[in-house]
């Protein structure tokens, strides 16, 4: 049965290739997004995250057209990064509005729905930064990691709910941001990581299409990496 999964941030990257995957395997697909253009099949309606009236507005909107959301990819996010004596108040704030507190205003409107259903899968997508740290993402890396905490104060709340809540930890992976790295600096990140390589979006797709699944009805409160062994044992 198609279920109808929102994927925020559909519109580029790792967003989008998760929207294209839930597409190819049946699923109705909508994103939440500030602008650009969807991957074939994607309804999306446009809100920034950091407004609680809009994203509201827009689940309400969405779920008019495609019914009650029961897999939620909390994938949008921003980065401003920094040494941390020279970030400012600002660039901090604004990424753990984006990346955090947006992921919270997403995740509570998306849960009123799936306690209505009794079933639902939230996958929160962090990063092997919030695992390791990074110099010059305190921000970043701090926003990520308490995602760790929200997926797992989560699966407490509703576990019992049929409402499962894990997150994906992406290490390096070739997108359009990382396609600007100099050369130098790619081999340099690629001789820390145990596969020799980054990983590729759909790789990343992959570990959200199962943690949306009936399959992973019993996975909760989870970290699954996709970092090539980019961040064992953290």
């Amino acid at each position: 049965m198609s279920r109808h999964v929102i994927v925020t941030g559909a519109n580029r990257g790792i967003g989008r290739a998760i929207a294209e995957a839930f597409v190819a395997q049946g699923d109705t697909v909508s994103t939440i997004y500030r602008g650009g253009d969807l991957p074939e099949g994607v309804d999306g309606a446009i809100a920034d995250v950091t407004d609680t009236d809009a994203v509201n507005a827009a689940f309400d909107q969405l779920e008019e057209r495609h019914g009650r959301v029961r897999v939620l990819v909390a994938n949008a996010g921003v980065t401003k990064d920094g040494l941390l004596m020279r970030m400012s108040d600002e660039d901090f704030e604004r990424v753990v509005d984006v990346n955090l507190t947006g992921t919270f205003r997403c995740v509570r409107r998306a849960v009123n729905s799936m306690l209505r259903e009794r079933f639902g899968r939230i996958v929160l997508v962090g990063s092997v930064v919030g695992l390791m740290g990074n110099p010059g993402q305190v921000n970043y890396s701090s926003s990520k990691a308490a995602l760790v905490g929200m997926a797992r104060s989560i699966t407490r709340e509703v576990g019992a709910r049929g409402i499962t809540a894990n997150v994906i930890a992406p290490g390096f992976i070739t997108t359009a941001m990382t396609a600007e790295l100099p050369e130098a600096t790619v081999k340099q990140y690629e001789a820390t990581i145990p596969a020799k390589r980054f990983g590729a979006v759909e790789e990343v797709a992959a570990a959200a299409t199962y943690l949306g699944s009936d399959a992973a009805g019993y996975v909760s409160g989870a970290v699954l990496p996709v970092d090539g062994g980019l961040g064992m044992g953290h």
